[in-house]
């Protein structure tokens, strides 16, 4: 794995030390992270960033999966069991965590990003698919740095009742820190993608079993799960 990464001393990148988390034992599975990007673009940036990121994540010993948005249909646009809209969705209820990042277009993220958290419901079956996961936020500018898009990303994270980490990764002019064949030199930006990462890990160890309780809400427990369902449909709006 070392030599897939040239850019990390990955000397200074152990595995995730789940003692120290208070988690002692054998871990019940790897956690399980879900990455997007908001670009189909042949030479998308938002697209290389997540692959880096991907890279790193399976180096701290992360099951990744990557969602290409290619051929995902505008929201309410085709029918709930379209072969992406359901593979999206299913890879939203597999995740134990996600990282999403979007390109900056016209100051804000990407319609193919807000497209992919469009189709994710507010609940399927009264359970909301992205509650209590980890997220992590990042994205890439055509121009000097920029803040806008993490920064609705976060709006985006909360609304979803994501647990949102404190770092997030911000590249301006990311057409210069790819090299030809897609790798992201060394830099400073790199060394922020490997602190989100490492920090996503952690909190996604943290918190993951945890979740359940951590979300739950008084008011939710007065409500039936058909009531809920009905309030949170938003066919109806």
């Amino acid at each position: 794995m070392a030599d897939s990464l040239p850019a990390l001393h990955s000397d200074l990148l152990p595995l995730t030390d789940s003692d120290r988390l208070g988690r002692t034992g054998q871990l019940r599975h790897p956690p399980r992270i879900l990455l997007l990007y908001g670009s189909t673009r042949e030479r998308s940036y938002s697209r290389l960033l997540i692959l880096e990121a991907e890279r790193l994540l399976q180096h701290l010993g992360a099951d990744t999966q990557v969602f290409d948005p290619s051929g995902l249909p505008l929201p309410d646009d085709a029918p709930e069991d379209h072969p992406k809209v359901q593979e999206l969705r299913e890879l939203m209820q597999w995740s134990e965590g996600q990282v999403w990042c979007s390109p900056e277009r016209h100051g804000a993220m990407t319609g193919v990003f807000k497209a992919q958290i469009d189709w994710v419901p507010l609940a399927i079956g009264a359970v909301r698919p992205t509650q209590g996961k980890t997220l992590a936020v990042m994205q890439v500018c055509g121009g000097s740095q920029s803040f806008n898009v993490v920064n609705q990303l976060r709006v985006l994270g909360r609304w979803m009742r994501m647990l949102t980490i404190p770092n997030q990764s911000s590249v301006p002019k990311s057409f210069l820190e790819f090299d030809e064949s897609g790798r992201m030199k060394p830099s400073s930006y790199y060394d922020r993608v490997v602190d989100v990462m490492e920090e996503l890990v952690k909190f996604t160890l943290l918190t993951r079993e945890h979740a359940d309780y951590l979300v739950d809400r008084y008011s939710e427990r007065k409500e039936s799960a058909e009531e809920l369902s009905r309030r949170v449909n938003q066919r109806d709006i």
